[in-house]
């Protein structure tokens, strides 16, 4: 866990105070609503369809119990009881009121925590594998990179107004779990020759324009990383569209120049600026890994065999191993995934009762740390081995258990309609539905892994271009419809290190609320039917197959398609 200095303790404290005072000038009608929009929004604070929203940052998706435990608190006192976790690994509370958001920064700041940057045109929070510093594969434990990139990106005055919100993503694994290839930059850890490095991929991105990044530049030793990101964003802020904010993002830009001529520039910017004040030096990368506290592990040999019995006795403790349990990199250790998606619970919410229990359960199992994914769960990162079965049983006892992780009900949503101003549709009872309608766990465990992204409008917060089923609210004469993409990914078949995103294809008119749940039906269906063995995926059978066997077998369904089944019956 990353430990604060002075020099951050007194910036967050002295932020708090500065938003204090210009929230107190706003509701004094000192300040309009535009000269106070951009001062919130640098503070993380939107104004949503029934409430402000307050996004609270948690850097690189990095927790400890503490901190759970303060926004447990937050979400009693000033909300209404529980928080929701953003595909960014983020907290957003959905029902502070405006005057109160100063004080919640300040609780906020006494745990090290802060809103800073989580909203706005600027360098947004750095994301990577909700895995980073346990996993077995890692070259580099990203954790450390992504504060180097937090520290150099914090109120960087050079970037503090970008044409349009950044997003950086770091993998320091062999397997991309960052989904480098649909971040503004992403950054995938690689060696060569003997020496540590980063692959660059830059203009990738969703919302409006989905398009997967470029490899700009293959390799980027570590000590010129950040010279590098400098000349990537200055090129980006010299030349990224400030008249039109839908072609605003860096994507546009690399898409319009051409990626050679984009990567030209940025060498040419690089030549300026390398070697400069902001190359990483030996020094600098250990005072930074030093503000880390590193758990002190036992040494444990683990036993496949310990949990035979209690696998016979309880099958769904034995899915819950197959599913939530992760490898570690420590022996006699696994990482735990907290599932966030039961049934009939908004994907991503947590109650403050449920934080305090998953808090607690950090320190009993573990060393007090814990992960956010972008998957919208909570990671327990270091638990012994020999405790799964009584842990289990705790989180089951609270509903956290469900054995659904990389299946289909693991679903990813955003707020959609239910809070968002800008959504076209609802998100999380569309999300309840098709849970409920494959609820079914040997059914779940046939059909295998799949993942289901839902967004309510075209911003995409919910991922849903790169979901192996997308699904996009749309609006269509004032009536929520909801579009469907097949055979996007967030990284290669198998994780390839040379990338592999891929954005979903459009299957064809969009579909009643009401009917989505049998549009999924139909797309397993015909999987289950096509597929070579229970060895194949559902994402292998759409790059093998293509979009139009599925988008067949929806639209001659007579529930979904009624004017062609009157046609037929008129023939």
């Amino acid at each position: 866990m990353y430990i604060y200095d002075e020099i951050d303790q007194q910036l967050v404290e002295q932020r708090v105070a500065q938003f204090a005072d210009q929230t107190r000038r706003f509701l004094a009608n000192e300040l309009t609503e535009d000269e106070f929009r951009v001062l919130r929004l640098q503070n993380g604070l939107y104004v949503q369809r029934h409430a402000p929203m307050l996004r609270v940052a948690i850097p690189y998706g990095m927790l400890a119990s503490r901190q759970l435990r303060k926004l447990a608190f937050i979400a009693r006192k000033y909300d209404r009881g529980y928080g929701h976790f953003s595909t960014r690994q983020n907290m957003q509370f959905n029902w502070p009121r405006l005057e109160t958001v100063p004080e919640i920064l300040g609780e906020l700041a006494t745990v090290q925590m802060h809103a800073i940057q989580t909203s706005g045109n600027c360098i947004r929070n750095t994301t990577t594998d909700h895995f980073a510093g346990i996993a077995p594969d890692e070259l580099v434990n990203p954790l450390v990179w992504c504060e180097i990139i937090r520290q150099w990106s914090t109120l960087h005055p050079e970037f503090a107004f970008l044409p349009r919100k950044f997003k950086i993503a770091v993998s320091g694994a062999v397997v991309d779990r960052a989904a480098v290839g649909v971040h503004d930059i992403g950054l995938q850890a690689v060696e060569q020759d003997g020496e540590i490095g980063f692959r660059v991929w830059i203009g990738g991105g969703m919302g409006r324009t989905p398009i997967v990044g470029k490899l700009v530049k293959p390799f980027v030793a570590w000590y010129d990383l950040l010279t590098y990101l400098q000349a990537a964003l200055r090129v980006y802020n010299l030349h990224g569209r400030r008249d039109n904010k839908y072609k605003a993002r860096i994507k546009i830009l690399v898409k319009d120049l051409g990626v050679e001529a984009y990567a030209e520039q940025v060498e040419e910017q690089w030549r300026h600026i390398r070697g400069g004040p902001d190359t990483i030096t030996q020094a600098e990368l250990d005072r930074i890994a030093t503000r880390f506290t590193w758990p002190e592990y036992e040494t444990l040999t683990t036993r496949p065999e310990v949990h035979a019995v209690h696998a016979t006795a309880h099958p769904l403790f034995a899915r819950w191993l197959r599913t939530n349990v992760h490898p570690h990199k420590v022996p006699g250790y696994v990482a735990v995934t907290v599932s966030l998606k039961a049934t009939g619970i908004p994907p991503g919410d947590i109650t403050a009762d449920q934080m305090d229990y998953v808090a607690d359960l950090a320190d009993e199992y573990g060393f007090g740390e814990l992960r956010v994914s972008h998957e919208q769960n909570l990671i327990l990162a270091d638990v012994r081995h020999d405790r799964l079965f009584e842990l289990w049983q705790q989180l089951r006892a609270q509903n956290l258990a469900t054995p659904n992780i990389g299946m289909l009900t693991n679903i990813i949503a955003c707020p959609g309609g239910d809070f968002c101003a800008l959504a076209n549709a609802v998100s999380i009872p569309v999300a309840e539905a098709i849970q409920q309608r494959f609820e079914n766990l040997d059914y779940l465990y046939d059909i295998g892994e799949l993942d289901l992204n839902i967004s309510g409008c075209i911003n995409s917060c919910g991922h849903h271009h790169v979901g192996h089923i997308g699904i996009l609210g749309v609006d269509k004469a004032g009536e929520e419809w909801y579009q469907v993409t097949l055979g996007g990914r967030q990284s290669g078949a198998g994780g390839t290190p040379e990338g592999g995103a891929a954005i979903g294809k459009i299957i064809g008119p969009s579909f009643a609320r009401e009917h989505v749940p049998i549009v999924v039906e139909r797309l397993v269906e015909t999987y289950l039917s096509t597929r070579d063995s229970d060895a194949e995926r559902f994402i292998d059978v759409v790059e093998r197959l293509g979009i139009a066997p599925f988008k067949d077998h929806v639209y001659d369904d007579p529930v979904l398609n009624p004017k062609k089944a009157a046609g037929a019956a008129h023939a």
